[in-house]
Parts: structure tokens; C-alpha cells; sequence
């Protein structure tokens, strides 16, 4: 999709009005690992290489990304989650900071395992490594009401004189039905914005603003395979109406995105950028950052999704759990002429 000049031009007024914005972001947040080496050789013990560990970075993930993300646009943001009392906990902690985000409102518990992505990568000397395994640290999803009702009150302090409010649900229980609740009838009422990206159970967010499933993510929740764009059209458009969302975001990888809006036709929005990412992981955190942000700054719908769709294309060129900066996006911006 190609936009006039004149809508180039409002589109870089509001990514250049994200400093003065201030968001809340409540949910999972996830210590990204990635583990590099060089194959050396075939093991003995097995018919196995052997990988000669090179370096090991580690980097906010699910909700986490979502406040870097936001932070590195400009934003004032503020995180309400929960790490453990370990080096993943401590480490994520560490990057938040310095990435700038309000971490006062992340609960550390003694008794919770920081949820720890490792994802291997390998390859023979001097060449791009690749990503061979991914191994999952996991706990139980959270279901200490006392740790619920102490993420509760740090959102109840924070939503008063928030722009837009991120729910990042990865399923690990962070979000509970009162976080929910209150989100739809304090931050509603006052018209500020509520942006879900649920895994699996967008369901239980009815009646927020809007949502950002992936083509996956509606055929799950429709209970059927789309097939054509008619079908993804008005699949989307029932899912959006049952689930009483003012809008949807679809996103589509390679076939960019498409918005839904009650009494509006759906909007097809083209990828822009290469057709072939070099990393997706991530991305989705990258994207509802940028249309919750935009939205905060009073931004329709369609150049929300718009902006989005610049700062999908931008983070999937990028290596690893990533963020992008609102400089990026500008340049993208201008150059989409």
C-alpha cells in the first residue's frame, strides 16, 4: 500500500509525539537467551556435534520486549510483572533498567522460576549461526493471589495518567481475572486504550480495545482453516464483533497485516521491507508496542496499524529478540515513497 506525501507527513507527526506519552504494560515477561558456538566436531559419546560455546546474551522477552520496545520509540513506560529471585530474574531486571524502563512495579518472588528461553545457535567458524534447539525454563502459571493482588494495586497507581495500557499474555498466569476486570471498566470508561496480545486465550479479554493475533492465532480461536482472503476477511470481522473489540490487527508475516474495524471495510495493509526476515522472535511485541503507542498519541486505527506494520517490517530484519527506534521508523517512513 502506498500512501501520499501528505500522509507520510501525519505519520511522522505522531511518531514524533511518542516521547511525551506514558504507558502501562502488565503481563509475562520472559528472559530470551541465545547461546552461540562453532561446530567443532562429531562427539564420540554420540552421533552428536560438539559445540564450542562462544558467547551467551540474554535479552528482555514477551512483556519484558514490549517495554524495551516501547522505551527505545520514546515512550515513559512502566512494567507490572513478576521475575524470580534468580539469575535470569536479576539479568532481565539489569536490562530493563537500563533500557529505561520503570521497573518498580516488577514483583520479585522467591518462590518463582523466571520463565528462560535458550535458543542454541550454531554453525561452523566464521559463518551466520542458525538456530538448532530451543530449550524452555518454565514454572507453573502464576496462581498466588497474593502476588495477584500486589501487581493489582501497581496497576490501580499506574493507569490514572496512562496514554494506553499493553496486556502481554504468554500464558503464565500474570494476568489475572481481576487485572482484567479492572482494566475494562477504569481504563474504558476513562477512554484510554487497552491493547491485548494473548497467546491463548484471547477470549477471556472481551470487551477491550483491540487485539493482535496472527493468522494462526484467529483459525485457533474460529475453529477452522482460512483458506482465501474473503474468508480471513469475514472471519476476523465475526471474531472482532464476539469479542466486542473496537478493532482488530491481523497480522500476516509476508502478506503484512490487516485491520478490522466495526462498520468500516477491512483494511489490507502490504508487508513493507525485504519478503524474507532474518528473525520473527519477537515481533509481535514489536508491533502491539507501536499501535498501542500510536493510539495513545490519538491516532486512527488505520495509521496505527500503518505504523505498526512500518515497525514489524523493520524488527524482523534484525537478529534475536529485538527493538526498534522511533529515528528507524521515521527513515522507514520517508523512504516509502
Amino acid at each position: 500500500m502506498t500512501s501520499t506525501p501528505e500522509h507520510h507527513k501525519s505519520l511522522l507527526e505522531i511518531v514524533r509525539s511518542f516521547s511525551s506519552q506514558k504507558l502501562v504494560i502488565i503481563g509475562d515477561s520472559i528472559a530470551d537467551r541465545f547461546l552461540y558456538g562453532a561446530i567443532s566436531r562429531v562427539s564420540r559419546e554420540a552421533p552428536v556435534f560438539i559445540l564450542r560455546h562462544e558467547q551467551t546474551e540474554t535479552v528482555p522477552g514477551g512483556a519484558a520486549n514490549c517495554a524495551v520496545n516501547l522505551a527505545s520509540l520514546g515512550a515513559n513506560v512502566s512494567l507490572i510483572s513478576v521475575v524470580g529471585n534468580d539469575e535470569a530474574g536479576r539479568e532481565l531486571r539489569e536490562k530493563l533498567d537500563s533500557a529505561g524502563v520503570d521497573t518498580s512495579g516488577v514483583v520479585t518472588a522467591e518462590k518463582v522460576l523466571t520463565t528462560t528461553k535458550v535458543r542454541i545457535l550454531a554453525g561452523l567458524a566464521h559463518s551466520n549461526k542458525q538456530q538448532v534447539i530451543r530449550v524452555d525454563y518454565e514454572d507453573l502459571p502464576l496462581t498466588d493471589d497474593l502476588l495477584h493482588e500486589q501487581l493489582l494495586e501497581e496497576l490501580k497507581r499506574r493507569v490514572d495518567d496512562a496514554n494506553a495500557v499493553v496486556v502481554s499474555d504468554y500464558n503464565y498466569g500474570v494476568v489475572s481475572r481481576k487485572a482484567i476486570d479492572f482494566l475494562r471498566q477504569s481504563a474504558l470508561s476513562r477512554g484510554v486504550p487497552v491493547l491485548v496480545d494473548s497467546r491463548s486465550r484471547l477470549e477471556s479479554y472481551e470487551g477491550l480495545t483491540s487485539a493482535t493475533p496472527n493468522e494462526d492465532e484467529v483459525e485457533h480461536l474460529i475453529g477452522m482453516p482460512l483458506v482465501n482472503q474473503e474468508q480471513l476477511e469475514s472471519n476476523a470481522a465475526e471474531l472482532r464483533a464476539r469479542l466486542k473489540f473496537t478493532a482488530l490487527l491481523v497480522t500476516r508475516g509476508a502478506n503484512g497485516m490487516m485491520l478490522i474495524e466495526e462498520g468500516v471495510p477491512p483494511l489490507q495493509i502490504d508487508a513493507v521491507g525485504a519478503h524474507q526476515p532474518v528473525d520473527v522472535t519477537g515481533a509481535g511485541d514489536t508491533v502491539i508496542a507501536t499501535f498501542a503507542l500510536s493510539l495513545g498519541c490519538g491516532a486512527t486505527f488505520s495509521d496505527a496499524a500503518r505504523l505498526a506494520n512500518y515497525a514489524g517490517g523493520l524488527v524482523v530484519m534484525k537478529r534475536g529478540t529485538a527493538s526498534i527506534t522511533s529515528a528507524e521508523l521515521e527513515t522507514s517512513i520517508t523512504s516509502d515513497q
